[in-house]
Order: structure tokens, then C-alpha cells, then sequence
């Protein structure tokens, strides 16, 4: 056949960012006591700093302070396998999905019925946040990925762009080519000012319990934003 038929429509997403976003607290922490229990010797200062990583996504961050933070974790996991991260991600992801805020998964039920596809973007692991998107059950995950060497060990380095801020934009861009989403008729959701060229890169962009510099943004941009019942500090 020709293509008479009506075109198919172009392809939309909602991006979500993670913690306190989609999820009480930090997605990172949990994965970070499971390494250090289950005797990860490499990974026992990585509690130290994903403790300093819920603080500086509360009160916000310096560029500066986010690539020392990711420096950090490069280092910590270099040498561990992945088998071995992701096993421990098998074992945490419930615990994780159980602290999914109601009112967020209502959120993404809105995206669903609206045919977008669902994304969750986070600086996390990719490792991580895939098996969360895949447990709310979601069409799509972004977040860090890290370089690994012939025999499946991470090597301390990364495979494209630490998804913190800018990183996010660039990150959605590549999936977006592949998926054929246009940005433009897109919506990003976050708490934190920290995600503002996300929330910038699309079309419609919702404040989901924000910070107060995200908040004040958002009602001098009109912005929607959304209260889920949380205090922050």
C-alpha cells in the first residue's frame, strides 16, 4: 500500500526526573548501602558521598561541586563488575518503587492517557534507574552511563554525558533522534532548579513540588506547578 492512510502521529515523551520528583529521597543512597554491605571495599566512601549528593540536590549546586561529584563515584566503582552492581540493584528496586509519591505516579498515569511516553532522566546509574522505569512501568529511562572494559568491569570512566544538568539536555536529545520525538511538543517534570535547561529544552515544563528558586521561576514563566504534599528544607 501507498501512503494513503493517515501518517502516524509524531512519537511525544514526558521526562521525569527521579528523586523527589518521582520518589521520597535519593535513588542513589539505598544502591550506596547495599555496595557497602555487600562487600564492596571500593564503594564504602560512596555512602559519604551520596549523603553530600541529597544535600547539595536540596540546597543546590555549583557546576564545580557536580563534576567533583562525579569524579568521586567514577573512581569508587572502577574495578567492580557490573554483574555485581546490577545484581545489587535487583535486590534494592523494590524498596526504591515503594517510596513512589502518589501524587507523582498520578502524574504519570496523566502522561499515559495523553499517549506520551514516559522517561525517567536521573544522575544515577543507568543500571539503577532502567530497572526502576521498567518497575513503574515506564517506557524509558536516561541517566549516567559508565564505560566498562572487555571483561565487564567498570573502568572509572564515562560513555557520554554525566545526566546532571546540561548533561540532561544532551542525553534527551540523543534519545529523542532515536525515537523521533520533537522536543518542542514534550514536557519535563522536576523539583529542582538544577534541571532548568531541561525543563527549558521542551515544551511544557512542570515545577513537581519545587525549590524555591525553581518555584519563583515557575510563576514568573507561568508555569504549572504541582504540590505532592512533601515539605522541603
Amino acid at each position: 500500500m501507498s501512503g494513503e492512510a493517515g501518517a502516524r502521529p509524531t512519537p511525544t515523551a514526558a521526562f521525569f526526573d527521579l528523586d523527589r520528583t518521582l520518589i521520597r529521597g535519593s535513588a542513589n543512597y539505598p544502591l550506596a548501602i547495599a555496595a557497602f554491605r555487600g562487600g564492596h571495599v571500593p564503594w564504602r566512601d560512596l555512602v559519604k558521598d551520596t549523603l553530600n549528593a541529597i544535600s547539595f540536590h536540596r540546597k543546590g549546586s555549583t557546576d564545580a561541586g557536580s563534576e567533583a561529584l562525579r569524579e568521586r563515584i567514577l573512581r569508587a566503582v572502577a574495578g567492580i563488575r557490573q554483574s555485581d552492581i546490577i545484581h545489587l540493584t535487583d535486590a534494592i528496586v523494590p524498596g526504591i518503587v515503594r517510596k513512589a509519591i502518589p501524587a507523582s505516579m498520578t502524574l504519570l498515569s496523566d502522561a499515559r492517557a495523553l499517549g506520551h511516553d514516559r522517561i525517567v532522566v536521573s544522575a544515577s546509574p543507568i543500571e539503577l534507574v532502567s530497572r526502576i522505569a521498567t518497575a513503574l512501568g515506564l517506557e524509558g529511562a536516561v541517566a549516567t552511563r559508565s564505560e566498562l572494559d572487555d571483561e565487564g568491569r567498570y573502568t572509572g570512566h564515562l560513555t557520554g554525558e554525566f545526566c546532571y544538568g546540561a548533561g540532561k539536555v544532551i542525553e534527551i536529545e540523543k534519545l529523542a533522534a532515536e525515537r523521533g520525538y520533537d522536543l518542542s511538543r514534550c514536557a519535563a517534570y522536576s523539583d529542582s532548579i538544577s534541571d532548568l535547561p531541561m525543563m527549558e529544552r521542551v515544551g511544557t515544563a512542570v515545577a513537581v513540588n519545587p525549590d524555591r528558586e525553581l518555584r519563583e521561576l515557575a510563576r514568573e514563566r507561568g508555569w504549572r506547578v504541582v504540590e505532592v504534599g512533601r515539605k522541603r528544607h
